[in-house]
């Protein structure tokens, strides 16, 4: 069980995302690149190298975009870093998982998603990938207009029950 994590938002020139499909606990779910940062490195690092390991691409770490607490029974309390990066190099492949070797491999498919293909994939973790991250990477790119669609847990990590949540302003 680790307790650090990353994972990578990665768009193309056609602003679709990066997207591995992965099995786990007996189904495949959809998710950006990532995993544990390991012991000797930080988290920009394991950002880094998880996308090498799992697309074969290489990449530049832009900023964090936001962090979230996750809390399950089978995995207990971990943190996880999503980042923003762009590709620098490398090939668009299907990686491996290096702490599976001689197993059978939990990378099923890397590919590009249209925000509309993301739409109609069941098991996409976390699940606001097929929305609010759209409205988030509109106000990145300057798309459009951002209109605070975004919700206030997601950017800042604020609950309904903080005081500052009715104070904070998106702009």
């Amino acid at each position: 069980m680790w307790a650090g994590g990353v994972r990578v938002v990665i768009f193309d020139d056609e602003k679709r995302i990066l997207m591995v499909r992965q099995h786990h606990e007996n189904k495949d779910i959809w998710m950006v690149p990532g995993g544990a940062i390991e012991e000797h490195e930080d988290a920009h690092q394991a950002a880094v190298r998880e996308v090498k390991e799992e697309t074969g691409l290489d990449v530049e770490i832009e900023k964090l975009i936001w962090h979230v607490e996750e809390v399950s029974e089978a995995r207990g309390q971990r943190f996880v870093n999503f980042f923003l990066a762009r590709i620098c190099g490398g090939n668009l492949e299907l990686g491996y998982d290096p702490e599976l070797f001689g197993q059978e491999q939990v990378m099923k498919e890397v590919k590009f998603i249209s925000r509309e293909e993301l739409k109609g994939l069941d098991n996409v973790y976390p699940d606001y990938l097929r929305g609010e991250l759209w409205d988030f990477m509109d106000y990145f790119f300057g798309l459009e207009k951002f209109e605070g669609h975004l919700e206030r847990e997601v950017l800042t990590g604020l609950k309904k029950r903080d005081k500052n949540y009715d104070s904070f302003k998106l702009r």
